[in-house]
C-alpha cells in the first residue's frame, strides 16, 4: 500500500472518529442519559455492531451522494472527509448532534463550486427534504409508540423490578439494532470518497469466503467510529439524553426503536421493492440523519408528557447548528481545496473533457430541442458546469434532468478495449460466457463516450441490455451495472 494513499485515508479515519464521537448518541444517547447503561456497555456493543454493520452492509448512502459529485481526484476526496471531519469534530465539542450526512453533503457541494463542477439539484432537494421531514416523522411515531407502550405496560401492571429488568434489556436490543444500522448507513458517509483509490485487495480466507477491499476500506472506517465512541461520545450522548428533555427509562427505548424506523424506511431497497411490489408509492432512498431523528423522538415524546418540559434554547443551539452544518463544511472545503491546490501543489481534480458532437445530439433529439444546440458541435469544456451553463442559455425552459442527462453523456471518456486485457474479465466470476464475448468482439475499437460503449456491448449480447429504470426492476439493473462496472474498470483510468 501506498504511503501517499495512506495519508489521504487519515481525513477519513477523523471523519470516522468525528462521527462516532457524535453519532453514538443517536443510539445509546438516551439510555445513557436516563442511567439505565452504563457508557462503557453502550460504548461496547456500539463498536461491535457499528464493525459488522459497516462490513457485512455497508452501502449506506453512497450511490445518492456521488450523484451531488464525482470527485474524481484523491486530493479532493482527502479534503472532501477532512472538511467534513473538521465540522463535526467543531460542533460535537460544542456538546451538540450534528449530522455527518449534513456534513460531507455540504464539502461535495463546495468541492462542484471549486471544480465547477455541476450539482444535480434535484438529488440535494430530496436530500435537504429528508432533513426536514425525519424528525417530524420520527416525532409522530416516537409520540404513538409511547402511548401504545405505556398502554400495554398499564394493563400488564407489572412489578416494578422486572420492568426495570424489561426495560433494560429492550434497551440493548434496540441499541444492537441502531448500531448496527449506524454502521451500515453511515460508513458510505465516511469512506465513501475513497472507494475509487481503494488501496486494499481482496483477501481470500482458505476459500472459506472472501474479504472483499472495500469490507476492508469500510472495517478500518468502522474502527475509527469506534475510537470516536469511546474517546468523545459520552458528551454528546448526555445532550440527546439528557439536555433536551428529561426522559423515562421507557421512553428512551421508544425513541431508539422510532429512530430506527425512520432510518429503515429511507434506507431499505427490500422495503421499496416490496413497495412496489403492491402498487404502492416508495419512500425515495436517500441519506438521512439519524441525529435529526433522534432529536425529534425525544421532543414527540416531551410533547405527551409535559411540552413545558422541553427545553427550548437546547433544542434551539441544536437546529441552529443543522443549519450551519452543510453550509459551513461547503465554505470550508472550498477555501481547504485551494489551499490543497495552490499552497500544496496537490491535485484536488482531475481533469475531464465534455463535448458535444452529432452522435450525441441525435442521443437526446426527442428530450431536447437538438437543433438550438448544434451550434455547440465540436466545442471543448473543461467542466460539467461550463457545458451546463451554455445548454441553459440556449434552452431556457429544458427540462432539468434532461439536461443534466445531456451534459454528463457529453463527457469524454475514450475507450478503447485492449486485448491484452481480456483474461482480467473472468476473474470475478460475475461475467457471463456471452458477456465476455461480446467484449472480445470489440477488441481493438475505441469510443468516444461511455454510453456508446454500452451500447456496443447490448448489441453484442442482450444479456447487457437493463431494464425499464421501475423500482421493481431495480435489482436486475444492479446487478446488469455492476457488471458494465467491470469493464469500465478495465478501460478508464484509476484515480490517481
Amino acid at each position: 500500500m501506498e504511503i501517499g494513499v495512506l495519508i489521504y485515508l487519515t481525513s477519513g479515519l477523523f471523519l470516522g472518529w468525528s462521527l462516532g464521537a457524535n453519532d453514538a448518541a443517536n443510539v445509546f444517547g438516551t439510555a445513557v442519559g436516563t442511567r439505565m447503561i452504563k457508557f462503557t456497555t453502550a460504548a461496547l456493543i456500539c463498536t461491535i455492531f457499528v464493525i459488522l454493520g459497516a462490513v457485512i452492509s455497508g452501502a449506506g448512502a453512497a450511490h445518492t451522494l456521488s450523484k451531488l459529485g464525482d470527485v474524481n481526484a484523491l486530493g479532493g476526496a482527502f479534503v472532501a472527509a477532512f472538511s467534513a471531519a473538521a465540522v463535526v469534530a467543531w460542533l460535537t465539542v460544542l456538546g451538540l448532534p450534528v449530522s455527518t450526512t449534513q456534513a460531507i453533503v455540504g464539502a461535495i457541494i463546495g468541492w462542484n463550486f471549486f471544480t465547477g463542477m455541476a450539482t444535480d439539484f434535484t438529488v440535494f432537494k430530496t436530500i435537504i427534504g429528508t432533513w426536514f421531514i425525519s424528525p417530524v416523522l420520527t416525532a409522530f411515531f416516537s409520540y404513538f409508540m409511547y402511548k401504545g407502550v405505556m398502554w400495554f405496560l398499564n394493563r400488564q401492571r407489572l412489578h416494578i423490578v422486572r420492568l426495570d429488568a424489561m426495560t433494560r434489556l429492550a434497551l440493548l436490543i434496540a441499541g444492537v439494532l441502531g448500531s448496527y444500522s449506524l454502521g451500515a448507513n453511515n460508513i458510505a458517509n465516511v469512506m465513501g470518497v475513497f472507494i475509487g483509490a481503494n488501496p486494499f485487495k481482496d483477501f481470500s480466507f482458505g476459500g472459506l469466503f472472501v474479504f472483499t477491499g472495500l469490507q476492508q476500506l469500510f472495517f478500518v472506517g468502522g474502527i475509527a467510529i469506534s475510537v470516536g465512541i469511546y474517546t468523545y461520545g459520552k458528551k454528546v450522548m448526555m445532550t440527546v439524553g439528557d439536555s433536551i428533555a428529561p426522559l423515562t427509562p421507557v421512553g428512551a427505548f421508544v425513541v431508539v426503536i422510532a429512530t430506527s424506523l425512520v432510518l429503515f424506511l429511507f434506507a431499505s431497497e427490500d422495503l421499496e421493492f416490496f413497495l412496489a411490489s403492491l402498487g404502492l408509492p416508495t419512500i425515495p432512498l436517500v441519506p438521512v440523519s439519524s441525529s435529526q431523528a433522534v432529536v425529534g423522538g425525544v421532543i414527540g415524546i416531551a410533547w405527551i408528557k409535559n411540552r413545558r418540559n422541553i427545553k427550548w434554547g437546547v433544542t434551539g443551539r441544536i437546529v441552529v447548528a443543522w443549519i450551519q452544518t452543510p453550509i459551513v463544511s461547503a465554505l470550508f472545503s472550498f477555501v481547504m481545496l485551494f489551499i490543497m491546490q495552490n499552497l500544496f501543489g496537490q491535485s484536488v481534480f482531475e481533469k475531464v473533457e465534455f463535448q458535444v458532437s452529432k452522435p450525441v445530439l441525435e442521443r437526446h433529439a426527442k428530450k431536447l430541442d437538438v437543433k438550438s444546440l448544434e451550434s455547440l458541435v465540436g466545442k471543448t469544456y473543461t467542466t460539467s458546469g461550463s457545458l451546463k451553463a451554455e445548454v441553459d442559455r440556449l434552452l431556457p425552459v429544458a427540462e432539468y434532468k434532461a439536461v443534466l442527462t445531456f451534459v454528463q453523456e457529453a463527457r469524454m471518456e475514450r475507450l478503447t478495449v485492449d486485448p491484452a486485457r481480456f483474461p482480467e474479465l473472468g476473474k470475478s466470476g460475475l461475467l457471463s460466457q456471452p458477456q465476455i464475448d461480446s467484449v472480445k468482439a470489440l477488441a481493438g475499437k475505441t469510443f468516444d463516450y461511455r454510453w456508446q460503449l454500452v451500447d456496443a456491448l447490448t448489441t453484442g449480447s442482450e444479456s447487457w441490455r437493463m431494464k425499464e429504470a421501475t423500482v421493481l426492476n431495480k435489482p436486475y439493473n444492479k446487478e446488469v451495472k455492476q457488471r458494465l462496472d467491470i469493464v469500465m474498470d478495465l478501460y478508464t483510468a484509476k484515480m490517481k
